[in-house]
C-alpha cells in the first residue's frame, strides 16, 4: 500500500514539474526577460536621434545605454537570495512596475540627466527577468532541462531583441523615439499584472526549505562561490561571449551598418537583427546538445573560437559584400549563444547550496561586459571623430567602427585562451 502511495505521489509530482501550468508560469518570466533584452537593444537604434535630441557625443550614447547595465550587473549576485527570501512572484512584478516607470520618465525627459535616470531604473527593473526565469524553471521543471530551458528562455529573450531592432526602428521613424518608450511603459504594467495574477513561486505540494537566517546564508554563499576560481573562468568565458551581442548586437551594429554600407536605419536594422535571430534559434540546440552530450567545455570552446574568428573578419578584412557581413553576424550570434552552456557548467562544478549565488555572480559578468565595452567602444569613436555632422549627430565612417570593434575582437580572444582551461565533471 504505502510502495502505490509512493508510486501515485511521484506520478503527481512528475505531472507538475513540465506541465501546462509550470510552462505558462514560466512563459511569463521568459517574456519579463525579452522585455528586458528589448531594453537592452533598444538605444541601437535611437543612436541619431538621442545625439540630435539631447545634443551628445558617441560617448554619452554609449554611456546612457549602459546606465541600464550598471545596476543590472550590481543586482545580479545579491538577487538569488532575494528570489529565495521575497519569492519570485512579487519580486518580478515589482521590478517590471518599475521598469514601466524609468520608461515613462525616459520618454518625456527634457535633458540627459533625466534620461540617464530615466534608463537606470530601466536596468533596475530588468535586472530580474533571466533569474526568475531560471528559479521557476528550477522549481517547475525536472533538472534534466536546465540546459534545454536556459536556451528556450535566451530563444525569448533573442525574440524581444529582434523586436527591438528593425521594428522598433520603423515605429520609431514614424512615431518618435519617446513614443515607443511611452508604449514599453504600458506593456510593463499589463505584464507586471499578469506575473502577480498568475506565477507561483513553485507547486503547491513541494514544501519551501526553511531558512532561519537567510542575509547569513547569502553572504556564506556568495562566500563559497566567489572563492571558486573555476566560477570565476566561466564567468569571464560567459562574459566575453555575451559581449558582442551586447555591444554590436545592442548599440554600435545598426549605425555601423548605416555608415560602412550607405543604409538607412530601417534596413540597417532588420540586418543587425540576424545577429540575434542567431543567437535566438542557436541558443536551445546548443542547451539541447549540451545536456544530450553530458559535456559543456568542448561546446564552449568550439563557441568561443567561432566568435574570435568572425569578429576578426569583421575587424581585420573591409568587406565589401553586405551578404558576408550579414553572414559574420548571424555566426556571431550563433556562436555567442553556447554561453548557456555556462550556466550549466556552474551547475556541477559549484556546490549545490552556492549554485544560486555563482549563477548570479556568472550573469552580473555577462552584463558588465556590455556596460565596460559599449561606452568604450563609443569614446574610441569620439577620438577618431573628424568633426563632421549629419543633423546634429556626429558622423563617424568605417575604419573608425572597425578600430573601436576591435576591443570586442580581443576581449573574446581572452575568453578562448581561458575556455581551454576550463574543468568539467564528466558523466
Amino acid at each position: 500500500m504505502s510502495q502505490k502511495l509512493i508510486k501515485n505521489t511521484s506520478v503527481e509530482k512528475e505531472a507538475i514539474l513540465g506541465g501546462k501550468r509550470a510552462w505558462l508560469i514560466w512563459s511569463l518570466a521568459a517574456i519579463a526577460f525579452g522585455y528586458a533584452f528589448f531594453h537592452r537593444v533598444a538605444p541601437g537604434v535611437m543612436v541619431h536621434d538621442l545625439m540630435r535630441d539631447f545634443a551628445i557625443s558617441g560617448t554619452m550614447v554609449g554611456t546612457l545605454s549602459a546606465l541600464y547595465f550598471y545596476p543590472y550587473f550590481l543586482l545580479q549576485i545579491p538577487l538569488g537570495a532575494l528570489l529565495d527570501v521575497l519569492g519570485t512572484r512579487y519580486l518580478l512584478s515589482s521590478a517590471l512596475f518599475l521598469s514601466a516607470l524609468g520608461s515613462l520618465l525616459f520618454g518625456f525627459a527634457y535633458n540627459i540627466e533625466m534620461a540617464y535616470f530615466g534608463r537606470f531604473l530601466i536596468g533596475i527593473g530588468c535586472s530580474v527577468g533571466f533569474l526568475a526565469a531560471l528559479t521557476l524553471a528550477s522549481k517547475w521543471f525536472p533538472l534534466n532541462r536546465f540546459a534545454l530551458i536556459s536556451g528556450l528562455t535566451m530563444l525569448i529573450a533573442m525574440t524581444g531583441a529582434i523586436l527591438g531592432q528593425a521594428p522598433l526602428a520603423l515605429f520609431v521613424s514614424n512615431y518618435g523615439w519617446r513614443s515607443s518608450m511611452w508604449f514599453l511603459s504600458i506593456f510593463g504594467i499589463i505584464l507586471g499584472l499578469l506575473v502577480l495574477i498568475i506565477v507561483r513561486n513553485r507547486p503547491e505540494n513541494i514544501t519551501p526549505e526553511k531558512i532561519h537566517d537567510p542575509w547569513k546564508q547569502m553572504l556564506r554563499c556568495l562566500l563559497i562561490a566567489s572563492k571558486s576560481t573555476q566560477m570565476w573562468r566561466i564567468a569571464l568565458v560567459a562574459a566575453t561571449m555575451s559581449a558582442p551581442m551586447l555591444t554590436l548586437g545592442g548599440l554600435w551594429g545598426t549605425p555601423y551598418l548605416m555608415s560602412a554600407y550607405d543604409l538607412g536605419r530601417s534596413e540597417a536594422a532588420f540586418l543587425t537583427s540576424f545577429m540575434l535571430i542567431g543567437w535566438a534559434f542557436a541558443a536551445p540546440s546548443f542547451g539541447w546538445l549540451s545536456d544530450f552530450l553530458g559535456r559543456r567545455k568542448p561546446i564552449l570552446v568550439a563557441g568561443s573560437a567561432t566568435l574570435t574568428i568572425c569578429l576578426g573578419l569583421i575587424v581585420l578584412i573591409p568587406s565589401t559584400n553586405i551578404y558576408v557581413t550579414l553572414t559574420l553576424f548571424t555566426l556571431i550570434g550563433a556562436s555567442g549563444s553556447v554561453m548557456v552552456s555556462a550556466f550549466a557548467l556552474v551547475k556541477e562544478v559549484i556546490p549545490t547550496n552556492a549554485q544560486g549565488s555563482a549563477i548570479g555572480i556568472v550573469n552580473s559578468m555577462t552584463v558588465a561586459s556590455g556596460a565596460i565595452l559599449q561606452p568604450f567602444v563609443g569614446s574610441i569613436l569620439d577620438f577618431r571623430w573628424d568633426g563632421r555632422l549629419y543633423d546634429g549627430a556626429r558622423i563617424f565612417n568605417e575604419t573608425d567602427y572597425r578600430l573601436a570593434f576591435s576591443t570586442i575582437f580581443f576581449s573574446a580572444l581572452l575568453g578562448l585562451l581561458v575556455s581551454t582551461s576550463l574543468k568539467e565533471q564528466l558523466n
